[in-house]
């Protein structure tokens, strides 16, 4: 019997963002649950300061500063390639050794990261030019899902539901805050919620009551990003609905989340650990569906592949149910919901991942029957 050759997966974490530290953990979940009969697992690191580190040690190093068992390797730009190349004169002092180094071809790679530099679409613009399959979305669904103004505008134009919202720039609001502040109290009110554009796992957030709490919300976001977002707080249920696929996307059963907090900030997502999450959530059958097509349709709108989660919200009052963002890369720690939501509906942890994998290699060999040279007639400008 002729043993199946194994699939190497490039296992890429950490990044250059507010949400290095949530990769890691995800990452390790990642890793640790990919079926080494089937893969043989690259794990591959970026620094806080941009360096690419290849080997057993790089996610420890990068957790702890501790370990040697890596050495520079990246991703470049040539098609010719798709695979690690060896950076061989050093751009830092860390230490080093050559038992790490790894030179053969990437199938696929599996970029766990969150924020920018990892889910904005820059590296996915890396992985395509490197002609390399990678988990996850695309450049455009990348971007305009790290955007939430982009993102937000897009669910409008498609008839989706959402929370009233107002963009600013921090030049503008540095020419304009009293015009722009005297805006949002117009068409949002209070309270509402101010949050860094394009960052996720709920860093930068806050949520204001009055003037002072606006102004002082807005600097605090504007730390993270030059573009923030208002939004209008609205006082009912959180609901998280996981999605996959490519041209025929699949919704998972919704789960519901109960922060023990005011709002399910930071703290609540990854410190405390004391934020109740239902799954599935209690809902009507009406209710199931309607989510789960919503999410469908924003994960379309957005043209996004492979995975996604979907945040809603079900307003107490009036029962509306919106969609308030989607996330390209959630989270894959072990209380993370994407995982959880797709359990809960029959498909397990490293199913998920072979699926996702799939899902890429899929993708992959799809845009690869696009035509990529033009061979005009003799007449074509007339």
């Amino acid at each position: 019997m002729v043993e199946r050759k194994k699939i190497t997966v490039g296992v890429i974490f950490g990044g250059q963002s507010g949400e290095h530290e949530v990769s890691l953990v995800s990452a390790n979940s990642v890793i640790n649950s990919l079926d080494r009969k089937k893969y043989q697992v690259i794990p591959i690191g970026i620094t806080k300061s941009g360096h690419w580190l290849m080997g057993p040690d790089a996610l420890k190093f990068l957790r702890t500063g501790q370990g040697v068992n890596f050495h520079h390797e990246s991703i470049i730009p040539e098609s010719n390639q798709q695979a690690l190349v060896p950076i061989k004169k050093s751009i830092s002092k860390l230490s080093q050794t050559q038992k790490g180094i790894y030179q053969g071809r990437l199938d696929v790679v599996f970029p766990v990261l969150h924020g920018p530099y990892g889910e904005d679409g820059t590296i996915q613009g890396l992985f395509e030019l490197s002609d390399i399959p990678y988990v996850g979305a695309g450049v455009l669904a990348s971007a305009c899902g790290m955007d939430k103004v982009v993102m937000k505008a897009l669910f409008r134009q498609s008839g989706i539901p959402t929370p009233k919202y107002i963009g600013v720039i921090r030049h503008d609001f540095e020419k304009h805050k009293s015009q722009i502040i005297k805006e949002i109290e117009k068409h949002i009110g209070y309270p509402n919620f101010i949050k860094p554009a394009n960052l996720g796992s709920s860093v930068g957030i806050s949520k204001s009551k009055n003037r002072a709490g606006l102004a002082r919300g807005i600097r605090q976001a504007f730390k993270y990003d030059r573009k923030v977002i208002i939004e209008e707080a609205i006082t009912g249920r959180e609901i998280e609905c996981s999605v996959m696929g490519h041209n025929e996307p699949i919704a998972s059963l919704p789960g519901e989340v109960k922060s023990n907090r005011e709002f399910y900030d930071y703290q609540a997502k990854y410190i405390d650990g004391l934020s109740e999450i239902i799954l599935p959530a209690p809902l009507t059958n009406r209710q199931v569906k309607l989510i789960r097509d919503l999410a469908i349709q924003a994960f379309r709108s957005i043209d996004c592949s492979g995975l996604a989660r979907i945040d809603f919200f079900l307003e107490n009052k009036t029962g509306r149910i919106l969609v308030n963002e989607i996330n390209t890369m959630p989270g894959f720690t072990d209380i993370s919901m994407y995982p959880k939501l797709w359990e809960i509906t029959g498909l397990p942890y490293p199913r998920l991942l072979d699926k996702l994998i799939e899902l890429a290699i899929f993708r992959h060999r799809e845009k690869s029957l696009i035509k990529k040279s033009f061979k005009p007639s003799k007449n074509w400008y007339v």
